[in-house]
């Protein structure tokens, strides 16, 4: 089983960051590597068990399934149905807390998932910093934070 976990603080009240994440649609406002989403079946984008189907800007496509969507705790967890990555039982979490001092919070972006042996090092690598840092650098600029 692989382990990948990045974190960062955003520079805005958890609630407020929190408005954006909870759109399990919302990718393509926040997520510099996707370029357009749609949740399948026309399904909320807040519902348990809905799908949302996107576009990344190399072309391929990833499916992921809403499992977990938790308003008080400020969290969510997914799992990946279709991806043109090799990775099995791929779920994740992405959570917010409030920091105590001032209007930010620290977000936190974790997934475990199984693969070819020789595909984990790289795997982690691409998750971790392509998909995870990546997407939390632009978030916190999205706020305010520089980069």
């Amino acid at each position: 089983m692989a382990d990948v976990y990045r974190s960062d603080v955003i520079p805005a009240p958890a609630a407020r960051v929190w408005s954006v994440i909870r759109d399990f649609n919302a990718l393509p406002i926040w997520a510099p590597f996707v370029t357009d989403s749609r949740i399948e079946g026309g399904m909320p984008p807040d519902r348990l068990g809905c799908v949302r189907n996107f576009r990344l800007r190399d072309g391929g496509t990833i499916r992921e399934r809403l499992l977990m969507l938790d308003d008080p705790n400020m969290a969510c967890r997914y799992s990946i149905l279709d991806s043109p990555m090799s990775v099995r039982d791929y779920r994740a979490t992405l959570r917010l807390n409030p920091v105590v001092r001032g209007d930010q919070c620290f977000a936190e972006w974790e997934a475990s998932f199984e693969c070819p042996p020789i595909e984990e090092a790289g795997l982690i690598r691409q998750i971790g910093d392509g998909v995870f840092a990546n997407g939390l650098r632009h978030l916190r600029e999205r706020f305010g934070g520089g980069p």
